[in-house]
């Protein structure tokens, strides 16, 4: 009778540790680190739109009524990605893509996947929909450009940069086209991912 006892006792410890991870979604990571990690799409200073084909799961020039979907406007001031194993539901108000990333580090190639530390989030509305992009710095900090660790560093020591990102993404797509719903930091950021990751 005691032996049952105990076993079952053991039993249920193993089981709390499981019963735990299994309350809500872990956030995406495909490092051996357990970090996040980004896919950048568009290198900083291109003006052409690069896309994840999800039928060939290639990175391709975006099409727009058959031709190359070039952005008439300034390039993109940093590496824009997504995030692998997100997807804002359309179900929840999202776009129905993977969360999206600015990435502030220099020129990355299409293709790059890189260990990601999220230090903020903007959150926007393009045509009713949300449409938030998480800001991002490389975890490598050899690949950093601007001594950055969190966002209230943004705020205060780069607050011209955060100024470029913000004007950016109001005005790309024509001016009045995209919502400024407002800034968040980097416990925003995180929370945001777990919200969004495909379970």
């Amino acid at each position: 009778m005691f032996r049952s006892i105990f076993c079952l006792f053991i039993g249920l410890i193993c089981l709390l540790p499981a019963c735990k991870l299994g309350k809500g979604p872990k956030e995406p990571t495909n490092s051996k680190t357990g970090e996040i990690q980004a896919v950048i799409e568009i290198p900083a200073g291109t003006n052409i739109k690069y896309e994840l084909n999800t039928s060939s799961n290639k990175i391709e020039i975006d099409q727009k009524d058959g031709k190359d979907r070039v952005i008439d406007f300034l390039p993109y001031p940093a590496n824009y990605g997504y995030i692998p194993g997100t997807k804002m539901d359309e179900n929840k108000g999202g776009d129905g893509d993977a969360l999206d990333v600015f990435v502030l580090s220099e020129h990355l190639a299409s293709g790059t996947q890189l260990d990601i530390k999220p230090i903020g989030v903007i959150n926007l509305k393009d045509n009713g929909q949300l449409d938030s992009k998480i800001i991002a710095i490389p975890v490598d900090k050899s690949q950093r450009i601007m001594r950055l660790d969190k966002f209230s560093d943004l705020v205060t020591e780069y607050h011209m940069a955060q100024q470029i990102l913000q004007t950016w993404v109001l005005g790309y797509k024509g001016m009045g086209k995209t919502e400024l719903l407002g800034w968040e930091d980097e416990k925003a950021a995180k929370q945001l991912i777990r919200k969004w990751t495909s379970n």
